[in-house]
């Protein structure tokens, strides 16, 4: 009987396609899904982690110390670890939770099952953390969680130096992956049934650095559009300080690529900025969002921000407040900071009291549920294309789905439609995270999976030239 596994994961996309890449790994080894939700108990748990936030170890340790009397009764249950707390913690992960079996970090998602096998035949921890990226993993096997949208690596690393964050000394610096291995990738997606991608970055718009091409991202958003039967083009997330005019015009003119972007602001002070290294300033910001609503109009703009940052005064965190009043964004992923060690920003002096932290962080969030409800309700009345994910209520009962329009918004669509299939429907109600169209849908194009899909014969981007 086939072992089953199951993967808990945690934090970005990056770790959500990295953990499409470790079931793929597993079930090409023999592993089955356990069925969690019908109360099985795999054999196999895998936590793919993130270390960008405080809490992200409590999380792990935690539910270690909730799987040990599952492991105690059945010593053939195995434990995995893997992603970025793994390759931060390392060592330690073992010394802590003593009943993990292996320990994998970002960079070696290839040796899970190798790893797995010889724990379980030296019956002791396997620890194998890899300092650097070695091969990129879109050549591993891959199960996906959609049949119809996938997310597609462009970029794995960052050579950003922000104060807050560890990610660049645990992804290690930015490898780029050549146009033409990103784009048969994208082909072979849309052959096999996939109108949606998504393409994932540590900095996409910095794409194109290691072979020397400043313009490659707006070039390679413009080849996905010569890329017949995908219908929509994603990606996340950009820096400001490499977004140019360029990928602005790809985007207003590539019908395909999706009028949304999610750029992270992070504060509204050029001091707050400065002391977090982000390289580029409020005005800068703001002007970059202005450009974009000038190209396109409708585009929904969403933004991460943080609060509290060390030396964030009363006055910083006003302008942080204005500059949300005027960038007027869809919605944002606000957080209170917290200290990561090893990062400069742990060591500042000025550490601002949680008590203050906690009540900026709800008035950032009062101001911006209120204007993501303004910006929701000018939708009313207006004819959205949804794309179909999920039935809309919980139950599973009938006469709603659920999908996102162009814009990324979701939207509860009364009416008949499968996963997959692009419907037209007009709004009819809106609240700040989702818009409701209740007078049903207008226009139906059914999924067709991977039947009938041809694509555009390969184009190929010259590197050093504009587009």
């Amino acid at each position: 009987m086939a072992r089953t596994y199951q993967i808990r994961t945690y934090g970005c996309q990056m770790n959500v396609h990295d953990s499409e890449r470790l079931a793929g790994l597993l079930e090409d080894a023999g592993y089955e899904r356990a069925d969690v939700a019908a109360g099985d108990t795999a054999d196999l748990v895998v936590f793919n982690t993130c270390a960008v936030r405080e809490n992200a170890d409590n999380r792990l340790y935690g539910n270690l110390g909730h799987l040990y009397p599952a492991k105690a009764a059945n010593p053939e249950m195995q434990i995995a670890v893997g992603g970025c707390l793994a390759q931060k913690d390392r060592g330690r992960i073992v010394e802590k939770a003593p009943w993990v079996d292996v320990v994998f970090g970002t960079h070696n998602l290839a040796a899970l099952p190798v790893l797995l096998e010889r724990a379980r035949h030296n019956k002791r921890a396997e620890v194998e953390i890899v300092e650097a990226l070695q091969n990129f993993p879109s050549d591993l096997p891959t199960r996906r969680e959609s049949p119809f949208s996938a997310w597609v690596s462009i970029s794995v690393g960052c050579d950003n130096t922000c104060t807050f964050c560890i990610v660049p000394s645990l992804r290690g610096k930015e490898t780029d992956r050549r146009p033409g291995d990103v784009l048969a990738e994208i082909r072979a997606l849309v052959d096999a049934g996939v109108v949606e991608i998504t393409l994932l970055g540590q900095n996409v718009n910095s794409y194109g650095r290691s072979f020397g091409d400043r313009f490659a991202f707006g070039k390679l958003l413009r080849a996905c559009g010569e890329i017949d039967g995908l219908e929509r083009v994603r990606f996340t997330s950009p820096h400001p300080r490499d977004f140019t005019a360029d990928v602005i015009e790809a985007m207003a003119e590539t019908p395909n690529v999706m009028p949304q972007l999610h750029m992270p602001m992070q504060s509204g002070s050029d001091a707050v900025l400065k002391a977090m290294r982000r390289s580029y300033r409020r005005e800068r910001y703001l002007q970059i969002i202005a450009d974009v609503r000038a190209a396109m109009p409708d585009a929904a703009l969403t933004t991460d921000i943080i609060v509290g940052f060390p030396g964030e005064t009363d006055a910083d965190f006003d302008q942080t407040l204005d500059a949300v009043r005027a960038a007027r964004f869809a919605s944002a992923f606000t957080f209170q900071y917290s200290p990561r060690p090893g990062t400069p920003a742990a060591a500042m002096a000025e550490q601002v009291p949680k008590p203050v932290v906690q009540e900026r962080y709800e008035r950032l969030i009062a101001l911006q549920e209120q204007i993501s409800l303004e910006a929701a309700h000018e939708l009313v009345g207006a004819e959205v294309e949804v794309l179909v994910n999920a039935a809309g209520r919980k139950d599973g009962a009938t006469g709603r789905v659920s999908g996102r329009a162009r814009d990324g918004r979701l939207v509860h669509v009364a009416g008949d439609a499968a996963p997959g299939d692009l419907v037209t429907t007009t709004v009819t109600y809106a609240a700040p995270h989702h818009l409701v169209a209740d007078g049903g849908i207008t226009a139906r194009r059914p999924w067709r999976g991977g039947e009938g899909r041809a694509h555009a014969p390969q184009q190929l981007l010259t590197i050093g030239s504009r587009p």
